[in-house]
């Protein structure tokens, strides 16, 4: 059975370390027989702000208004697996995937009503949620502050995937000053990772 995996990648430097766990991830999954769509937000010219527009056609009946945004609703609906990879930048995901979920997670996608009109998950398709990111600072100063990106990918975008999702979380820790060898060893462990999803 072949299932889809979306990768969303979030970094605007193309050689980024970010964009290499990325193509590992892509290897790892299409290895494992997953097929697989990377969304590169930046290269796609993915716009981060909200419109008064988007504002406005939010609680209507056609809340998407941009083409791009329901390219992507679309492959939401179809994944199996959804992988976030970006650089942590002031304790959170960088403004661009902030954007990305507020944009993409309107109602009718990232949450339905049903007959009560309780709010409930409107993406039960997605199985897995994997994130994976790095950080500047070591793992001691992370624990001192919240990790909102963390706590994003891994509780509340499960409001939308349901609670029976799996998560996992990769992290990278100071990442200014590890080694390079350090630094391949965990672009190989994100492959593993990918292959046994």
């Amino acid at each position: 059975m072949h299932m889809r995996a979306v990768v969303i990648v979030a970094n605007p430097n193309p050689t980024s370390f970010s964009h290499a766990i990325a193509a590992r991830v892509q290897l790892g999954l299409e290895s494992s027989g997953h097929q697989v769509t990377v969304h590169d937000l930046y290269a796609e010219g993915f716009r981060a702000a909200m419109t008064a527009e988007e504002r406005e056609a939010y609680h209507g009946n056609l809340p998407v208004v941009d083409p791009l945004v329901a390219e992507h609703i679309a492959d939401l609906k179809d994944a199996h697996t959804l992988v976030f990879v970006y650089p942590t930048w002031w304790s959170s995901v960088p403004a661009i995937l902030k954007g990305w979920f507020e944009r993409v997670m309107v109602p009718g996608v990232g949450f339905v009503f049903n007959e009560q009109n309780k709010v409930r998950p409107g993406l039960t398709n997605v199985q897995r949620l994997v994130g994976i990111t790095t950080y500047g600072s070591p793992w001691r100063y992370i624990k001192t502050i919240n990790d909102n990106g963390r706590r994003t990918i891994k509780r509340a975008l499960r409001l939308s995937t349901g609670w029976g999702t799996r998560s996992r979380w990769l992290p990278l820790y100071g990442m200014d000053t590890i080694s390079v060898a350090k630094r391949d060893r965990f672009l190989d462990k994100v492959e593993k990772m990918a292959r046994s999803l």
